[in-house]
């Protein structure tokens, strides 16, 4: 039975087009009116979901500048603490809200990431669709479990997970009762190098853990969502901004509205090119096989001579009778003169032949 999960008015499933999810994360560079602008961009270029992150630096970390909170692990973002950098990354709660609303007024889904549980009572009290878990976040069963019990779609990132992290998240959503479950193959580096990617994992998720799947991307362009989307990934989720050179926390690693509009419409190409199995032809299909190989007469025929290597051959077009019956014909007997450039059948052979 084909899986599907309905965010909002959305079904994401097998047979349904991919879910586009625009992140806006903190390239809203502490700006209402730009967070409003991305939203608009997003929605103009295709996306099908906005999505916001839920936390403050105080719910997400604690101001300590010890050697454990420095940032020291060849990041973009080294040389901070990550109380210093959540300061200037978060989205402010008092925004979330209008911005939702915002953003449904144009027909997009608003949906967030929740660090703890006063985010997800938050995100609750705006009731967003579904939940994002973040990939840094997968390792927080308490926070899982909390998401999960209230029976809403999640979607798990899993780029710091080894299996045995997936495996614990997803018992406890199925120990929840909830099976709303997408997984999003992701690999956290920002940017991410294309040799990291490993995009047949996202078949090796599907199988082992029986759910729809998708890419949540850092890597730059859109070669690997488009990849995903040939491997089977339904749901592609990619930061965005209006000008790298605006700058901001994410700005270096994500999309420019122009580059998020050409990656939805070739997902659309892709996904149109995939199609279906089919061993069908369409009409026009039909029409071109008129120009597939044949049997014709190639030159002049008397009554009486034989069909040979010399005057039968396998020809384009395809009018004449079907190639397989080429060796049943040589030395088969004229009935007729034949001009050259008759399709064979079988009314020109001699019946009477002995």
């Amino acid at each position: 039975m084909e899986k599907k999960i309905c965010i909002g008015e959305r079904w994401i499933g097998k047979n349904e087009p991919a879910f586009i999810i625009a992140e806006m994360s903190a390239n809203h560079n502490m700006d209402y009116e730009r967070a409003k602008k991305i939203i608009k961009g997003v929605k103009d270029a295709g996306a099908d979901a906005v999505k916001l992150q839920t936390y403050t630096p105080d719910t997400i970390t604690i101001d300590c500048d010890n050697d454990y909170f420095q940032i020291n692990q060849g990041t973009l973002w080294d040389g901070t603490t990550l109380y210093k950098l959540y300061q200037r990354a978060y989205t402010p709660w008092e925004w979330q809200a209008d911005l939702k609303a915002y953003a449904e007024s144009l027909g997009l889904i608003c949906f967030s990431s929740p660090f703890d549980f006063s985010a997800v009572d938050f995100l609750e009290s705006i009731d967003v669709p579904a939940y994002k878990v973040a990939s840094f976040e997968i390792t927080d069963i308490p926070l899982i479990r909390k998401i999960a019990r209230l029976g809403k779609p999640i979607l798990i990132s899993t780029g710091i997970a080894y299996l045995k992290d997936i495996e614990l998240a997803m018992q406890v959503c199925r120990e929840e009762e909830n099976d709303k479950v997408i997984l999003l193959k992701c690999t956290s580096t920002y940017p991410s190098p294309y040799e990291d990617m490993n995009l047949e994992t996202i078949t090796a998720l599907q199988n082992t853990f029986d759910c729809i799947v998708g890419l949540s991307d850092h890597s730059m362009g859109y070669t690997v969502p488009i990849t995903a989307i040939a491997k089977g990934a339904k749901v592609i989720e990619k930061h965005v901004t209006l000008h790298r050179s605006d700058g901001g926390a994410d700005a270096e690693f994500s999309m420019e509205m122009d580059e998020f509009k050409e990656m939805c419409k070739q997902i659309r190409i892709a996904e149109a090119a995939l199609g279906k199995v089919s061993f069908d032809l369409t009409e026009a299909q039909k029409k071109e096989r008129e120009h597939s190989r044949s049997l014709f007469v190639v030159c002049d025929m008397k009554k009486g001579e034989r069909f040979s290597p010399e005057n039968v051959r396998s020809i384009r077009p395809g009018f004449g009778m079907h190639t397989k019956y080429y060796d049943q014909i040589l030395g088969k007997i004229a009935a007729t003169d034949i001009k050259k450039g008759t399709p064979m059948n079988w009314s020109l052979i001699d019946s009477g032949e002995n």
